[in-house]
């Protein structure tokens, strides 16, 4: 009788299929590893691993973000669908919140609760993406298309800003002049503006002594620790001088002490910090002067955070 081939051919059968599944583990692997990569995964756990070893004085000094937990999570700003919230801005005089709007530019003041208290056109600006709150009734904004910064005033009348009406700055080219300067904080212990570069993620600094005049030209702050996709948005604790930095891509909101070095961080995904979904595109952050934070995300979601006791 003549010999029957099968065995090898099961043999030949289950070798293709382990090779497919071989290969598939591998896609998944490089995947995974590219996903890792791209959202600084391995920079996240080493700083994790260090958190764990930070003492409670430490962590008294700083703003400690991993003890924050969601209060007002994905609060709608009603009538905004549409307007993309860029930026958020403490107002320590008014105690509320601004937010300027990058589709329809406009301004928009706040309650610390989210509630819309009013609403002010910005005739003049093209794209409108960050802002941050001054003295003496002075707001800065940054234009991202134009590459420019407005110094405007305001107070519980205004209505409007015309941006012919206030002193403009230019902010020269950036590498990608489509992802260019889009954040900025006001540093008043240092008398300057904090400026961020969307991407590559970018840092300077431009002097002040808090009026609508600016000192000198933007200086660059060499930093290696911002190991993050893009830059969305900036904020400067008054109480530790710390700086809070915020990536919309890699869904990460960062803690740098005074020497720019990485103290903690907040990942904003569903199921961390008491959040139910994942912060869709977060764009401004800001934080109050008792230490609650405050974040908003495109198109018009408000969310705020306080430091469990």
């Amino acid at each position: 009788m003549a010999s029957q081939p099968l065995p090898k051919l099961k043999t030949v059968r289950r070798s293709r299929f382990a090779m497919r599944w071989y290969s598939w583990l591998l896609l998944v692997a490089a995947a995974v590893y590219g996903l890792a990569f791209a959202m600084h995964w391995d920079d996240r756990g080493v700083l994790w691993v260090l958190e764990r070893f930070e003492s409670p004085t430490e962590k008294k000094e700083s703003v400690w973000l991993p003890d924050y937990r969601v209060v007002i999570d994905a609060k709608q700003l009603p009538g905004m669908e549409k307007d993309e919230a860029s930026d958020l801005s403490y107002n320590p005089q008014t105690k509320t919140l601004f937010s300027v709007m990058g589709k329809n530019p406009f301004l928009v003041e706040l309650s610390l609760q989210g509630d819309v208290l009013r609403k002010m056109p910005l005739v003049g600006w093209s794209n409108p993406e960050g802002l941050t709150v001054m003295e003496n009734g002075l707001l800065a904004i940054v234009d991202e298309r134009e590459h420019l910064l407005s110094i405007v005033r305001i107070d519980a009348d205004t209505r409007e800003l015309k941006r012919d009406d206030y002193p403009k700055y230019d902010l020269g080219p950036s590498k990608d002049q489509n992802k260019a300067f889009e954040a900025i904080a006001w540093d008043p212990r240092n008398e300057q503006l904090l400026l961020g570069e969307e991407r590559p993620p970018a840092l300077f600094t431009w002097k002040s002594d808090g009026s609508q005049i600016l000192k000198g030209d933007k200086q660059k702050l060499f930093s290696d620790e911002l190991d993050i996709r893009n830059l969305s948005a900036l904020a400067i604790d008054s109480r530790t001088g710390h700086t809070l930095v915020l990536s919309a891509d890699s869904h990460l909101l960062l803690e740098l002490d005074e020497k720019g070095e990485q103290v903690s961080f907040m990942t904003l995904l569903g199921g961390f910090n008491g959040l139910k979904s994942t912060i869709p595109r977060a764009e401004g952050v800001t934080m109050d002067d008792s230490g609650t934070l405050y974040m908003v995300s495109e198109p018009n979601l408000f969310y705020r955070f306080e430091k469990q006791k």
